[in-house]
Protein backbone atom coordinates (compact mmCIF):
# COMPACT_ATOMS: atom_id res chain seq x y z
CA UNK A 1 0.00 0.00 0.00
CA UNK A 2 1.01 3.44 -0.83
CA UNK A 3 2.68 5.54 2.44
CA UNK A 4 -0.68 6.62 5.11
CA UNK A 5 0.50 10.14 5.21
CA UNK A 6 0.53 10.23 0.92
CA UNK A 7 -2.74 8.34 0.77
CA UNK A 8 -4.31 10.87 3.08
CA UNK A 9 -3.74 13.55 1.68
CA UNK A 10 -3.83 12.25 -1.91
CA UNK A 11 -6.98 13.41 -3.91
CA UNK A 12 -6.48 11.01 -6.80
CA UNK A 13 -5.60 7.90 -4.59
CA UNK A 14 -7.78 5.86 -6.91
CA UNK A 15 -6.10 6.64 -9.83
CA UNK A 16 -3.98 2.92 -8.77
CA UNK A 17 -6.11 1.79 -5.84
CA UNK A 18 -6.97 -1.76 -5.20
CA UNK A 19 -10.68 -1.89 -4.26
CA UNK A 20 -11.87 -4.43 -2.81
CA UNK A 21 -15.82 -5.71 -3.47
CA UNK A 22 -17.73 -6.84 -0.43
CA UNK A 23 -20.71 -8.49 -1.03
CA UNK A 24 -21.89 -7.78 2.70
CA UNK A 25 -24.22 -11.01 2.60
CA UNK A 26 -21.71 -13.33 1.63
CA UNK A 27 -18.45 -11.67 3.19
CA UNK A 28 -18.93 -12.54 7.49
CA UNK A 29 -21.69 -12.44 9.89
CA UNK A 30 -21.41 -11.12 12.88
CA UNK A 31 -24.33 -11.97 14.84
CA UNK A 32 -25.16 -15.48 14.23
CA UNK A 33 -28.60 -15.20 11.60
CA UNK A 34 -26.43 -16.76 8.76
CA UNK A 35 -26.62 -13.32 6.70
CA UNK A 36 -22.80 -11.62 6.10
CA UNK A 37 -23.42 -7.99 8.02
CA UNK A 38 -21.43 -4.95 8.67
CA UNK A 39 -20.04 -5.47 11.94
CA UNK A 40 -18.83 -8.59 9.85
CA UNK A 41 -16.76 -6.23 7.65
CA UNK A 42 -15.68 -4.49 10.32
CA UNK A 43 -14.46 -7.84 12.44
CA UNK A 44 -12.34 -8.49 8.84
CA UNK A 45 -10.78 -5.40 8.28
CA UNK A 46 -7.31 -6.72 9.60
CA UNK A 47 -7.48 -9.60 6.95
CA UNK A 48 -8.27 -6.70 3.77
CA UNK A 49 -4.91 -4.95 5.48
CA UNK A 50 -3.07 -7.88 5.48
CA UNK A 51 -4.11 -8.54 1.99
CA UNK A 52 -3.04 -4.79 1.11
CA UNK A 53 -6.05 -3.11 -0.44
CA UNK A 54 -6.35 0.67 -0.64
CA UNK A 55 -10.34 0.47 -0.44
CA UNK A 56 -13.43 -1.37 -0.10
CA UNK A 57 -16.61 -1.36 -1.66
CA UNK A 58 -19.54 -2.29 -0.44
CA UNK A 59 -22.31 -3.72 -2.23
CA UNK A 60 -25.98 -2.25 -1.29
CA UNK A 61 -26.19 -1.77 2.42
CA UNK A 62 -29.24 0.66 2.06
CA UNK A 63 -32.79 -0.32 3.68
CA UNK A 64 -34.09 -2.75 0.86
CA UNK A 65 -36.88 -5.14 1.25
CA UNK A 66 -34.62 -7.63 -0.52
CA UNK A 67 -36.21 -7.81 -3.65
CA UNK A 68 -33.25 -8.18 -5.39
CA UNK A 69 -30.73 -8.33 -2.88
CA UNK A 70 -30.21 -4.80 -1.48
CA UNK A 71 -30.45 -2.74 -5.40
CA UNK A 72 -34.30 -2.13 -4.55
CA UNK A 73 -33.85 0.59 -2.05
CA UNK A 74 -36.99 2.01 0.46
CA UNK A 75 -34.99 4.35 2.32
CA UNK A 76 -31.44 5.82 0.47
CA UNK A 77 -30.20 7.15 3.79
CA UNK A 78 -30.42 3.95 6.13
CA UNK A 79 -28.75 0.76 6.57
CA UNK A 80 -30.93 -1.94 6.61
CA UNK A 81 -31.42 -3.98 9.97
CA UNK A 82 -30.44 -7.12 7.93
CA UNK A 83 -26.74 -5.54 8.01
CA UNK A 84 -26.57 -3.63 10.90
CA UNK A 85 -27.18 0.75 11.32
CA UNK A 86 -25.86 3.54 11.13
CA UNK A 87 -23.91 3.42 14.55
CA UNK A 88 -22.34 0.01 13.24
CA UNK A 89 -21.61 1.97 9.34
CA UNK A 90 -19.97 4.97 11.06
CA UNK A 91 -17.68 2.73 13.59
CA UNK A 92 -16.27 0.52 9.91
CA UNK A 93 -15.63 3.56 8.34
CA UNK A 94 -13.70 4.67 11.51
CA UNK A 95 -11.97 1.66 11.58
CA UNK A 96 -11.44 1.75 7.81
CA UNK A 97 -9.74 4.98 7.90
CA UNK A 98 -7.27 4.30 10.66
CA UNK A 99 -6.31 1.38 8.55
CA UNK A 100 -6.05 3.75 5.89
CA UNK A 101 -8.56 1.65 3.82
CA UNK A 102 -11.05 4.01 1.96
CA UNK A 103 -14.71 2.98 2.17
CA UNK A 104 -16.90 3.48 -0.65
CA UNK A 105 -20.27 2.24 -1.42
CA UNK A 106 -23.15 0.79 -3.62
CA UNK A 107 -25.28 4.11 -5.27
CA UNK A 108 -28.87 2.73 -6.81
CA UNK A 109 -30.00 5.84 -8.57
CA UNK A 110 -31.92 4.34 -11.59
CA UNK A 111 -34.79 3.02 -9.40
CA UNK A 112 -35.87 2.55 -6.28
CA UNK A 113 -38.06 -0.49 -4.32
CA UNK A 114 -42.16 -0.25 -5.14
CA UNK A 115 -41.96 -0.01 -1.39
CA UNK A 116 -40.34 3.31 -1.09
CA UNK A 117 -42.78 5.76 0.12
CA UNK A 118 -42.47 7.55 -3.11
CA UNK A 119 -43.51 4.70 -5.20
CA UNK A 120 -46.62 4.13 -2.06
CA UNK A 121 -47.71 7.65 -2.29
CA UNK A 122 -47.52 7.27 -6.58
CA UNK A 123 -49.80 4.12 -6.46
CA UNK A 124 -52.43 6.02 -3.91
CA UNK A 125 -51.93 9.38 -6.98
CA UNK A 126 -53.91 10.13 -9.89
CA UNK A 127 -52.66 9.77 -13.41
CA UNK A 128 -50.73 13.27 -13.94
CA UNK A 129 -50.21 13.71 -10.23
CA UNK A 130 -47.03 14.95 -8.77
CA UNK A 131 -46.32 11.81 -7.32
CA UNK A 132 -46.65 10.09 -10.43
CA UNK A 133 -44.11 12.58 -12.25
CA UNK A 134 -41.27 11.27 -10.20
CA UNK A 135 -41.58 7.91 -12.07
CA UNK A 136 -42.14 7.02 -14.92
CA UNK A 137 -46.09 5.97 -15.45
CA UNK A 138 -47.95 5.82 -19.18
CA UNK A 139 -51.11 4.92 -20.06
CA UNK A 140 -51.00 1.11 -21.87
CA UNK A 141 -51.61 0.61 -25.89
CA UNK A 142 -54.58 -0.71 -27.63
CA UNK A 143 -58.19 0.29 -27.39
CA UNK A 144 -58.86 -0.37 -23.96
CA UNK A 145 -54.88 0.10 -22.37
CA UNK A 146 -54.50 -3.23 -21.87
CA UNK A 147 -51.05 -3.44 -23.74
CA UNK A 148 -47.86 -2.44 -22.29
CA UNK A 149 -46.82 1.17 -23.31
CA UNK A 150 -44.19 -0.45 -25.82
CA UNK A 151 -42.61 -3.61 -26.26
CA UNK A 152 -39.08 -3.38 -23.64
CA UNK A 153 -38.47 -6.23 -21.69
CA UNK A 154 -36.97 -6.55 -18.86
CA UNK A 155 -33.65 -7.28 -18.12
CA UNK A 156 -34.66 -10.07 -15.14
CA UNK A 157 -37.13 -11.38 -18.34
CA UNK A 158 -40.56 -10.85 -19.08
CA UNK A 159 -41.95 -7.19 -19.37
CA UNK A 160 -40.43 -4.28 -18.59
CA UNK A 161 -43.95 -2.69 -17.15
CA UNK A 162 -46.48 -3.49 -14.89
CA UNK A 163 -50.16 -2.15 -14.86
CA UNK A 164 -51.58 -0.88 -11.41
CA UNK A 165 -55.02 -0.81 -9.90
CA UNK A 166 -56.36 2.62 -9.75
CA UNK A 167 -58.21 3.30 -6.34
CA UNK A 168 -61.31 2.04 -7.21
CA UNK A 169 -59.93 -1.22 -8.18
CA UNK A 170 -60.20 -0.64 -11.68
CA UNK A 171 -57.42 -0.91 -14.38
CA UNK A 172 -54.85 1.27 -14.40
CA UNK A 173 -51.78 2.93 -16.38
CA UNK A 174 -48.49 0.99 -16.56
CA UNK A 175 -45.20 1.90 -15.05
CA UNK A 176 -41.65 1.28 -16.16
CA UNK A 177 -39.07 -0.98 -14.48
CA UNK A 178 -35.86 -2.01 -16.49
CA UNK A 179 -35.38 -4.86 -13.80
CA UNK A 180 -37.90 -6.66 -11.56
CA UNK A 181 -41.24 -5.10 -10.95
CA UNK A 182 -40.54 -4.52 -7.38
CA UNK A 183 -37.70 -1.63 -8.94
CA UNK A 184 -39.50 0.75 -10.89
CA UNK A 185 -37.41 3.39 -12.72
CA UNK A 186 -37.24 7.02 -11.65
CA UNK A 187 -38.59 9.90 -14.28
CA UNK A 188 -34.90 11.38 -13.84
CA UNK A 189 -36.34 14.83 -16.02
CA UNK A 190 -38.35 15.77 -12.64
CA UNK A 191 -35.69 18.20 -10.42
CA UNK A 192 -37.34 16.56 -7.70
CA UNK A 193 -35.52 13.45 -8.26
CA UNK A 194 -32.26 15.51 -8.95
CA UNK A 195 -32.24 17.38 -5.73
CA UNK A 196 -33.24 14.05 -3.66
CA UNK A 197 -29.87 12.05 -4.78
CA UNK A 198 -27.79 15.02 -4.13
CA UNK A 199 -29.04 14.73 -0.77
CA UNK A 200 -28.09 11.49 -0.88
CA UNK A 201 -24.99 11.96 -1.66
CA UNK A 202 -24.12 14.72 1.00
CA UNK A 203 -25.96 12.08 3.64
CA UNK A 204 -22.82 9.30 3.21
CA UNK A 205 -20.44 12.15 2.28
CA UNK A 206 -20.61 14.15 4.82
CA UNK A 207 -20.20 11.04 7.31
CA UNK A 208 -17.34 9.78 5.84
CA UNK A 209 -17.54 8.00 2.51
CA UNK A 210 -14.74 7.94 -0.12
CA UNK A 211 -17.02 7.33 -2.55
CA UNK A 212 -19.90 5.65 -4.60
CA UNK A 213 -19.98 2.67 -7.09
CA UNK A 214 -23.04 3.78 -9.29
CA UNK A 215 -25.35 0.91 -10.26
CA UNK A 216 -26.52 1.12 -13.80
CA UNK A 217 -24.77 4.26 -14.59
CA UNK A 218 -25.37 4.22 -18.20
CA UNK A 219 -29.45 3.51 -17.63
CA UNK A 220 -30.71 6.28 -15.85
CA UNK A 221 -31.93 8.90 -18.88
CA UNK A 222 -34.69 7.36 -21.13
CA UNK A 223 -35.56 8.51 -24.50
CA UNK A 224 -38.66 10.51 -24.23
CA UNK A 225 -40.71 8.93 -27.05
CA UNK A 226 -40.43 5.27 -25.27
CA UNK A 227 -40.42 4.01 -28.64
CA UNK A 228 -40.49 0.19 -29.34
CA UNK A 229 -37.00 -1.74 -29.63
CA UNK A 230 -35.79 -4.46 -32.27
CA UNK A 231 -35.82 -7.24 -29.79
CA UNK A 232 -34.22 -9.85 -32.28
CA UNK A 233 -30.69 -9.75 -29.90
CA UNK A 234 -32.66 -8.99 -26.24
CA UNK A 235 -31.14 -11.69 -23.78
CA UNK A 236 -31.59 -11.73 -20.15
CA UNK A 237 -29.28 -9.52 -18.31
CA UNK A 238 -27.71 -8.08 -21.11
CA UNK A 239 -27.58 -4.85 -23.66
CA UNK A 240 -26.15 -3.60 -26.70
CA UNK A 241 -25.08 -0.36 -27.88
CA UNK A 242 -28.76 0.02 -30.02
CA UNK A 243 -30.38 -0.87 -26.99
CA UNK A 244 -32.84 1.98 -26.29
CA UNK A 245 -33.05 1.30 -22.35
CA UNK A 246 -29.69 2.62 -21.81
CA UNK A 247 -26.73 4.88 -23.10
CA UNK A 248 -28.97 7.79 -23.77
CA UNK A 249 -27.58 10.89 -24.32
CA UNK A 250 -29.19 12.88 -21.33
CA UNK A 251 -27.50 10.48 -19.30
CA UNK A 252 -24.26 12.53 -19.46
CA UNK A 253 -25.63 15.89 -17.51
CA UNK A 254 -27.15 13.73 -14.53
CA UNK A 255 -23.67 12.83 -14.11
CA UNK A 256 -22.51 16.28 -14.12
CA UNK A 257 -24.88 17.02 -11.84
CA UNK A 258 -23.82 13.84 -9.52
CA UNK A 259 -19.85 15.60 -10.23
CA UNK A 260 -20.62 18.77 -8.66
CA UNK A 261 -21.68 17.76 -5.20
CA UNK A 262 -18.87 15.25 -5.59
CA UNK A 263 -16.28 17.94 -5.79
CA UNK A 264 -17.64 19.58 -2.81
CA UNK A 265 -15.44 16.99 -1.25
CA UNK A 266 -12.07 16.32 -2.36
CA UNK A 267 -10.50 13.34 -2.50
CA UNK A 268 -14.03 11.24 -2.97
CA UNK A 269 -14.51 9.24 -6.24
CA UNK A 270 -17.19 7.84 -8.15
CA UNK A 271 -17.26 4.64 -10.28
CA UNK A 272 -19.88 4.11 -12.99
CA UNK A 273 -21.06 0.50 -14.04
CA UNK A 274 -21.51 1.39 -17.76
CA UNK A 275 -22.42 -1.52 -20.29
CA UNK A 276 -21.34 0.11 -23.20
CA UNK A 277 -18.93 -1.26 -25.74
CA UNK A 278 -18.24 1.38 -28.14
CA UNK A 279 -15.05 3.36 -27.21
CA UNK A 280 -16.21 6.96 -27.92
CA UNK A 281 -19.20 6.22 -25.85
CA UNK A 282 -17.59 4.71 -22.91
CA UNK A 283 -15.49 7.88 -22.55
CA UNK A 284 -18.15 10.02 -22.69
CA UNK A 285 -18.95 8.94 -19.18
CA UNK A 286 -15.73 9.90 -17.52
CA UNK A 287 -15.08 12.89 -19.42
CA UNK A 288 -13.26 15.89 -16.46
CA UNK A 289 -16.51 17.05 -15.23
CA UNK A 290 -18.16 13.93 -14.76
CA UNK A 291 -17.35 10.29 -13.42
CA UNK A 292 -13.87 9.78 -12.01
CA UNK A 293 -13.76 5.76 -13.51
CA UNK A 294 -15.85 3.89 -15.72
CA UNK A 295 -16.06 -0.08 -14.51
CA UNK A 296 -14.90 -1.83 -17.32
CA UNK A 297 -15.84 -5.42 -17.88
CA UNK A 298 -13.76 -6.38 -21.40
CA UNK A 299 -11.13 -8.12 -19.29
CA UNK A 300 -13.79 -10.42 -17.39
CA UNK A 301 -15.24 -10.77 -20.51
CA UNK A 302 -12.39 -11.90 -22.44
CA UNK A 303 -11.65 -15.74 -23.16
CA UNK A 304 -8.42 -17.13 -21.17
CA UNK A 305 -7.19 -16.37 -25.35
CA UNK A 306 -4.26 -14.28 -25.90
CA UNK A 307 -5.79 -12.19 -28.71
CA UNK A 308 -9.25 -11.84 -26.58
CA UNK A 309 -6.97 -10.94 -23.65
CA UNK A 310 -4.86 -8.16 -26.17
CA UNK A 311 -8.10 -7.00 -27.42
CA UNK A 312 -9.65 -6.45 -24.39
CA UNK A 313 -7.05 -4.30 -22.92
CA UNK A 314 -6.27 -2.34 -25.94
CA UNK A 315 -9.95 -1.43 -26.11
CA UNK A 316 -10.31 -0.68 -22.25
CA UNK A 317 -7.00 1.66 -22.51
CA UNK A 318 -8.42 3.50 -26.01
CA UNK A 319 -11.57 4.30 -24.50
CA UNK A 320 -10.05 5.97 -21.18
CA UNK A 321 -7.07 7.82 -23.49
CA UNK A 322 -9.59 9.87 -25.30
CA UNK A 323 -10.50 11.51 -22.56
CA UNK A 324 -7.14 11.38 -20.19
CA UNK A 325 -9.06 9.14 -18.17
CA UNK A 326 -7.78 6.31 -15.95
CA UNK A 327 -8.10 2.16 -17.00
CA UNK A 328 -9.74 -0.14 -14.46
CA UNK A 329 -9.49 -3.88 -14.29
CA UNK A 330 -11.77 -6.54 -13.02
CA UNK A 331 -12.31 -10.29 -13.07
CA UNK A 332 -15.01 -11.04 -11.49
CA UNK A 333 -18.25 -9.50 -9.33
CA UNK A 334 -20.86 -10.36 -8.13
CA UNK A 335 -23.00 -10.54 -11.45
CA UNK A 336 -20.22 -12.40 -13.20
CA UNK A 337 -19.41 -16.04 -12.64
CA UNK A 338 -16.24 -16.33 -10.86
CA UNK A 339 -12.72 -16.75 -13.13
CA UNK A 340 -11.56 -20.05 -11.86
CA UNK A 341 -15.22 -21.29 -13.27
CA UNK A 342 -14.63 -19.62 -16.68
CA UNK A 343 -11.40 -20.35 -17.37
CA UNK A 344 -12.14 -24.09 -17.24
CA UNK A 345 -12.58 -24.63 -13.42
CA UNK A 346 -10.06 -27.29 -11.79
CA UNK A 347 -6.66 -26.92 -11.78
CA UNK A 348 -6.63 -25.30 -15.10
CA UNK A 349 -8.94 -23.05 -14.11
CA UNK A 350 -7.13 -21.97 -11.16
CA UNK A 351 -3.82 -22.23 -13.24
CA UNK A 352 -5.04 -19.43 -15.84
CA UNK A 353 -6.95 -17.80 -12.92
CA UNK A 354 -3.58 -16.86 -10.97
CA UNK A 355 -1.82 -15.82 -14.51
CA UNK A 356 -4.49 -13.40 -14.80
CA UNK A 357 -3.95 -12.10 -11.32
CA UNK A 358 -0.57 -11.22 -12.76
CA UNK A 359 -1.49 -9.31 -16.00
CA UNK A 360 -4.78 -7.69 -14.14
CA UNK A 361 -2.15 -6.06 -11.82
CA UNK A 362 0.48 -5.24 -13.72
CA UNK A 363 -1.79 -3.29 -15.74
CA UNK A 364 -2.01 0.74 -15.44
CA UNK A 365 -5.14 2.24 -13.44
CA UNK A 366 -7.52 0.93 -10.54
CA UNK A 367 -7.99 -2.66 -10.21
CA UNK A 368 -11.22 -4.37 -8.50
CA UNK A 369 -10.97 -7.44 -6.80
CA UNK A 370 -14.10 -9.24 -5.56
CA UNK A 371 -14.56 -11.09 -2.27
CA UNK A 372 -13.02 -14.73 -2.64
CA UNK A 373 -11.27 -14.07 -6.14
CA UNK A 374 -8.13 -13.97 -3.44
CA UNK A 375 -9.14 -17.37 -2.63
CA UNK A 376 -9.34 -18.90 -5.62
CA UNK A 377 -12.98 -19.71 -4.87
CA UNK A 378 -15.03 -21.14 -8.30
CA UNK A 379 -19.08 -20.83 -8.86
CA UNK A 380 -21.28 -23.25 -6.78
CA UNK A 381 -23.63 -25.59 -8.41
CA UNK A 382 -26.66 -24.83 -6.22
CA UNK A 383 -29.66 -27.12 -5.85
CA UNK A 384 -32.44 -25.56 -7.45
CA UNK A 385 -34.53 -25.26 -3.96
CA UNK A 386 -32.34 -22.81 -2.43
CA UNK A 387 -31.77 -20.28 -5.45
CA UNK A 388 -32.62 -17.09 -4.54
CA UNK A 389 -31.80 -14.20 -7.70
CA UNK A 390 -34.86 -13.17 -8.80
CA UNK A 391 -33.76 -13.93 -12.62
CA UNK A 392 -34.07 -18.09 -11.56
CA UNK A 393 -37.95 -16.71 -10.84
CA UNK A 394 -38.69 -14.36 -13.53
CA UNK A 395 -37.00 -16.07 -16.07
CA UNK A 396 -39.17 -19.36 -15.50
CA UNK A 397 -36.16 -21.82 -14.25
CA UNK A 398 -34.64 -20.98 -17.56
CA UNK A 399 -31.57 -18.93 -15.93
CA UNK A 400 -30.37 -20.21 -12.61
CA UNK A 401 -28.74 -16.75 -11.97
CA UNK A 402 -25.98 -15.52 -10.27
CA UNK A 403 -26.22 -17.11 -6.75
CA UNK A 404 -23.59 -19.51 -7.62
CA UNK A 405 -20.45 -16.36 -7.65
CA UNK A 406 -22.44 -15.66 -4.33
CA UNK A 407 -21.70 -18.13 -1.93
CA UNK A 408 -20.18 -17.07 1.60
CA UNK A 409 -17.09 -16.66 2.06
CA UNK A 410 -15.28 -19.30 4.04
CA UNK A 411 -13.08 -18.44 6.79
CA UNK A 412 -11.78 -21.09 8.81
CA UNK A 413 -11.89 -24.90 10.16
CA UNK A 414 -12.84 -27.86 8.31
CA UNK A 415 -16.59 -27.68 7.81
CA UNK A 416 -19.53 -25.15 7.09
CA UNK A 417 -20.15 -22.76 7.80
CA UNK A 418 -15.94 -22.06 8.08
CA UNK A 419 -15.91 -19.38 10.83
CA UNK A 420 -18.32 -17.18 8.31
CA UNK A 421 -21.51 -17.20 11.06
CA UNK A 422 -21.93 -19.18 14.03
CA UNK A 423 -24.81 -20.51 12.64
CA UNK A 424 -24.45 -23.59 10.06
CA UNK A 425 -28.06 -22.54 7.86
CA UNK A 426 -25.89 -19.70 5.86
CA UNK A 427 -28.02 -17.79 3.52
CA UNK A 428 -26.72 -19.95 0.78
CA UNK A 429 -24.83 -23.17 1.31
CA UNK A 430 -21.30 -23.87 1.53
CA UNK A 431 -19.34 -26.93 -0.49
CA UNK A 432 -17.66 -29.16 2.20
CA UNK A 433 -14.71 -29.53 -0.38
CA UNK A 434 -13.87 -25.78 0.72
CA UNK A 435 -11.99 -26.99 3.49
CA UNK A 436 -8.67 -26.11 1.64
CA UNK A 437 -9.49 -23.23 0.21
CA UNK A 438 -10.36 -21.13 3.70
CA UNK A 439 -8.37 -17.72 4.47
CA UNK A 440 -6.77 -19.83 7.50
CA UNK A 441 -5.44 -22.65 5.29
CA UNK A 442 -4.57 -20.49 2.25
CA UNK A 443 -2.30 -17.72 4.65
CA UNK A 444 -0.01 -21.06 5.71
CA UNK A 445 0.55 -21.55 2.65
CA UNK A 446 3.25 -20.00 0.30
CA UNK A 447 1.66 -21.37 -3.08
CA UNK A 448 -1.77 -21.01 -2.38
CA UNK A 449 -3.89 -18.09 -4.34
CA UNK A 450 -4.32 -16.08 -1.54
CA UNK A 451 -0.25 -15.51 -0.70
CA UNK A 452 -0.12 -15.31 -4.75
CA UNK A 453 -2.37 -12.07 -4.41
CA UNK A 454 -0.59 -11.01 -1.17
CA UNK A 455 2.99 -10.61 -2.80
CA UNK A 456 1.56 -9.05 -5.98
CA UNK A 457 -0.09 -6.29 -4.29
CA UNK A 458 2.47 -5.57 -2.08
CA UNK A 459 5.06 -5.52 -5.02
CA UNK A 460 2.66 -3.54 -7.05
CA UNK A 461 2.95 -1.34 -4.57
CA UNK A 462 6.53 -0.89 -3.76
CA UNK A 463 8.32 -1.31 -6.93
CA UNK A 464 8.80 1.97 -9.18
CA UNK A 465 8.64 0.15 -12.67
CA UNK A 466 4.96 0.06 -11.91
CA UNK A 467 4.42 3.35 -13.05
CA UNK A 468 3.60 4.76 -16.24
CA UNK A 469 0.18 5.14 -17.98
CA UNK A 470 1.17 3.60 -21.08
CA UNK A 471 1.08 -0.12 -22.07
CA UNK A 472 4.36 -1.07 -25.48
CA UNK A 473 3.20 -4.48 -26.72
CA UNK A 474 6.49 -6.80 -27.40
CA UNK A 475 6.47 -9.33 -30.39
CA UNK A 476 5.27 -13.01 -28.63
CA UNK A 477 5.10 -16.56 -29.62
CA UNK A 478 2.01 -17.22 -31.04
CA UNK A 479 -0.98 -17.57 -28.79
CA UNK A 480 1.05 -15.86 -25.77
CA UNK A 481 1.05 -11.84 -24.99
CA UNK A 482 3.75 -9.75 -23.48
CA UNK A 483 3.70 -5.99 -22.50
CA UNK A 484 5.93 -3.18 -21.06
CA UNK A 485 4.94 -0.47 -18.84
CA UNK A 486 6.84 3.15 -19.11
CA UNK A 487 8.03 2.64 -15.45
CA UNK A 488 9.87 -0.88 -16.73
CA UNK A 489 7.88 -3.89 -15.66
CA UNK A 490 7.73 -6.28 -18.08
CA UNK A 491 4.36 -9.05 -18.04
CA UNK A 492 4.26 -12.30 -20.21
CA UNK A 493 1.42 -15.01 -20.02
CA UNK A 494 1.38 -17.75 -21.66
CA UNK A 495 -1.94 -19.07 -23.18
CA UNK A 496 -0.77 -21.85 -24.97
CA UNK A 497 0.07 -25.68 -23.65
CA UNK A 498 3.54 -25.78 -23.75
CA UNK A 499 6.78 -23.78 -21.91
CA UNK A 500 7.90 -20.52 -23.78
CA UNK A 501 11.27 -18.50 -23.41
CA UNK A 502 10.75 -15.58 -21.28
CA UNK A 503 11.59 -11.82 -22.37
CA UNK A 504 14.80 -10.77 -21.11
CA UNK A 505 15.11 -9.37 -18.07
CA UNK A 506 15.08 -10.51 -13.89
CA UNK A 507 12.16 -12.70 -12.84
CA UNK A 508 10.16 -10.53 -10.00
CA UNK A 509 7.83 -13.20 -9.63
CA UNK A 510 5.93 -15.67 -11.85
CA UNK A 511 2.11 -17.62 -10.89
CA UNK A 512 3.51 -21.19 -11.48
CA UNK A 513 7.27 -22.65 -10.98
CA UNK A 514 9.51 -21.83 -14.14
CA UNK A 515 10.06 -25.16 -16.33
CA UNK A 516 13.78 -25.22 -17.55
CA UNK A 517 13.48 -21.55 -17.09
CA UNK A 518 10.91 -21.29 -19.31
CA UNK A 519 7.38 -20.19 -18.65
CA UNK A 520 4.68 -22.66 -18.56
CA UNK A 521 1.43 -23.09 -19.98
CA UNK A 522 -1.20 -21.29 -18.49
CA UNK A 523 1.12 -18.83 -16.61
CA UNK A 524 2.24 -15.39 -16.42
CA UNK A 525 5.09 -13.58 -14.94
CA UNK A 526 6.82 -10.39 -14.17
CA UNK A 527 10.45 -9.42 -15.21
CA UNK A 528 12.11 -5.91 -14.83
Amino acid sequence: MTDPNEHATDTTWWKNAIFYQIYPRSFSDSNGDGVGDLGGVRDRLGYLELLGVDAIWLSPVMRSPMADHGYDVSDPRAIDPLFGDLDVMDALIAEAHSRDIKVTMDLVPNHTSDQHPWFVDALESAPGSPERARYIFRDGSGPDGSQPPNNWPSIFGGPAWTRVENPDGSPGQWYLHIFAKEQPDLNWNNPEVVEDLSTTLRFWLDRGIDGFRIDVAHGMAKPDELLDMNLEGNALMRNDDDDPRFDNDAVHEIHRGIRKVMDEYPGTTTIGEIWVQDNVRFGDYIRPDELHLGFNFRLAEARFDAADIRDAVTNSIDAVDRVDGTPTWALSNHDIAREVTRYGGGDRGTRRARAMVLLELALPGAVFVYNGAELGLPNVDLPDEVLQDPVWERSGHAERGRDGCRVPIPWEGTAPPFGFSTSAETWLPMPPEWASSTVEAQLEDVDSMLSLYRAAIELRGLRPEFTGSEVDWYGSPSGCIAFRRRGGLICALNATNAPIPLPPGELLMSSAPLVDGQLPADAAAWLV
